[in-house]
């Protein structure tokens, strides 16, 4: 039995792609027809799609993997952060900020001095700093956490990355692909489905359609952890040297 059913997708919206002008030809194998301009998503075919995306994301999570939830766009950033959160992943919903995967040492950097700041407001140091130190540190705080504040206890790279949208997540699929890390995503009828490893035809600018399938992998994490969203720090740690090896000949890749 599907973990998605049409009713679902149909309800939500998942149907509606973009204009008949604004399409991707390497998607045609998804689209089921075109209506008053706009190319409807055959919702069978986005059943079955979802259908492995969730037991890819449920693998991974099996073998104490992690997933990156990623969508910056307004339509997707509540459903990202929220869901991210319930399955206990990590999740990038505000700005993409270049080198998050191909630069991720200096990326920790940075969570290391948010963390930081975040010390200084709990042990009191604020209290006696001059006003106007303390103000510029807020700022700063304030700037991390919005860039950075669903990655804060991402100790390694992610195993694969759950994505909303590929055309606007350009810079993510690039370092992802850098790197080798599988990407698993909503395509719209404008986007390039051969950038996915897993492609989930549908809507990915409507919220209720977002949503949905947003949610439907974040159920995949909790049913493979059987309603456990907390990994140990041994977990991270487990392969964060790979990693990091990997990370650093991206790096040199990108500078040469």
């Amino acid at each position: 039995m599907s973990v998605i059913s049409m009713k679902q997708l149909l309800e939500a919206g998942v149907h509606f792609g973009h204009q008949t002008r604004r399409w991707n030809p390497k998607m045609a194998p998804y689209i089921y027809t075109e209506r008053n301009g706009i190319y409807i998503i055959d919702l069978q075919k986005s059943v079955g799609k979802v259908d492995e995306a969730y037991q890819a994301v449920s693998d991974i999570a099996a073998e104490g993997g992690t997933i990156l939830f990623v969508g910056t766009k307004k339509q997707a950033q509540d459903a990202i952060k929220t869901e991210a959160e319930r399955c206990g992943m990590f999740y990038v919903n505000e700005r993409w900020l270049g080198g998050m995967l191909t630069n991720f040492k200096t990326i920790k950097s940075r969570v290391a001095r948010l963390k930081e700041i975040e010390a200084m407001a709990e042990d009191g140091t604020f209290d006696v700093l001059p006003k106007k130190e303390v103000i510029k540190l807020k700022k700063e705080w304030e700037k991390l956490e919005k860039n950075l504040g669903g990655i804060k206890e991402m100790k390694r790279l992610p195993d694969a990355i759950f994505i909303v949208d590929p055309k606007k997540e350009r810079i993510c699929v690039q370092e992802a692909h850098t790197l080798g890390i599988p990407l698993i995503g909503i395509a719209d009828t404008n986007c390039d489905p051969e950038e996915l490893d897993y492609v989930i035809p549908g809507n990915d600018d409507a919220i209720r359609a977002v949503k949905l399938i947003v949610s439907k992998m974040a159920d995949a994490v909790v049913e493979a952890n059987q309603g456990a969203a907390e990994y140990s720090e041994e977990e991270y740690a487990e392969g964060e040297e790979a990693y990091d090896e990997t990370a650093e000949e991206a790096e040199e890749t990108v500078e040469a």
